[in-house]
């Protein structure tokens, strides 16, 4: 059998090669207080309608706002917006208003009380509807309940986290036959 030119990956960095989807900003409404987080840790979980299962940690601030209000909206924000998303993920939204310490602007959603965050090219508004998961892994799983794009951006460029402060920017697009829609 052929040596193969691998080595082993510490375990504690799979997720670096896992990681699912593009970088998000949630955002949340507790009361009068709105706020801001970055995640990463989201995927699909059924598409019609559409389901997803969000990882959000117990140890910060919008955790609570979740768990009490049971709705958020995740914006999808492109390239342009990298250091206002790097910069919501650093500091906690406990005694800061990031709307206003990154320059975003909150407008009103349809069928949640979260804010959408305008500058981000998509908005979907989720209502939490399983908690199963949470206490013991900190995952919500969501419905969409309304989604929102910017038909301008035609190639919306995401980010996608590598770890200890690396992301990948999406880049060429291709398309090969495919029997899914």
């Amino acid at each position: 059998m052929k040596s193969m030119a691998k080595s082993t990956l510490p375990l504690s960095l799979v997720y670096r090669l896992l990681e699912p989807g593009p970088v998000v900003l949630v955002s949340t409404s507790s009361g009068e207080r709105t706020n801001i987080m970055t995640m990463s840790w989201h995927m699909m979980v059924d598409f019609e309608l559409p389901i997803l299962a969000c990882v959000i940690s117990n140890r910060g601030y919008s955790f609570e706002a979740v768990r009490r209000t049971r709705e958020f909206v995740i914006n999808i924000p492109t390239v342009d917006l990298a250091k206002k998303v790097v910069g919501c993920g650093n500091i906690s939204g406990r005694s800061i208003d990031k709307f206003k310490k990154f320059g975003l602007t909150p407008s009103a959603a349809a069928c949640v009380q979260a804010p959408l965050i305008e500058e981000c090219y998509a908005n979907l508004e989720c209502k939490v509807i399983d908690t199963k998961l949470t206490t013991k892994y900190n995952i919500f799983i969501c419905e969409v309940v309304k989604a929102w794009i910017d038909r301008s951006k035609t190639l919306p460029r995401t980010m996608h986290h590598r770890g200890n402060g690396k992301f990948v920017i999406d880049g060429e697009t291709i398309k090969l036959p495919s029997r899914m829609k």
